[in-house]
């Protein structure tokens, strides 16, 4: 090891680099959300519909209703635990604009992203137990399980005071 390699000057940069890489991760690991169900609801009959943060895909017959043709046809006199869906959505893009905000510049404040999915985890908790509620339906909520996971892995993965600093500049 040369006297260059432990200098502060490598240190630091090793550092941001590590830290940048942080955020990418974390980055990738919220954007991967909008590609799991966030909700699987079967009906008796063997249906199943897939709810994601893009809409929805049904299994009979086999289509797909986006989040915004859902808003704009469908929520007519449906029953309210069904809007914690496009609530949580909101949060969900709180969330990914915080990441990104994050990644690029390194001044983003990670806090935010935790707490927006955890905010978008519980909506779907609720869109899941308003629909379990009814006769001969149940649903997964495997979007409240993934939201909080990818919120704890970014809170347990902040570097620490480097973090906290830049949270708060």
């Amino acid at each position: 090891m040369t006297d260059t390699d432990s200098t502060p000057e490598h240190v630091a940069d090793s550092t941001k680099t590590s830290r940048l890489r942080s955020r990418r991760r974390r980055l990738l690991a919220v954007s991967l959300l909008a590609f799991v169900p966030w909700s699987v609801q079967q009906f008796t009959g063997g249906d199943v519909t897939f709810v994601f943060a893009w809409g929805l895909l049904n299994t009979n017959p086999t289509n797909v209703t986006t989040l915004l043709d859902f808003l704009v046809r469908y929520t007519q006199g449906l029953p309210d635990y069904i809007l914690a869906w496009p609530v949580g959505v909101g949060c969900y893009l709180v969330a990914v604009a915080s990441a990104v905000v994050g990644a690029v510049t390194r001044h983003g404040d990670d806090r935010v992203t935790v707490a927006a999915l955890v905010l978008a985890g519980a909506t779907q908790l609720e869109l899941a137990r308003g629909f379990s509620v009814q006769p001969g339906r149940v649903a997964w909520p495997l979007g409240t399980v993934a939201l909080w996971a990818v919120a704890g892995y970014v809170y347990w993965s902040l570097d620490g005071a480097g973090d906290a600093d830049d949270a708060s500049r």
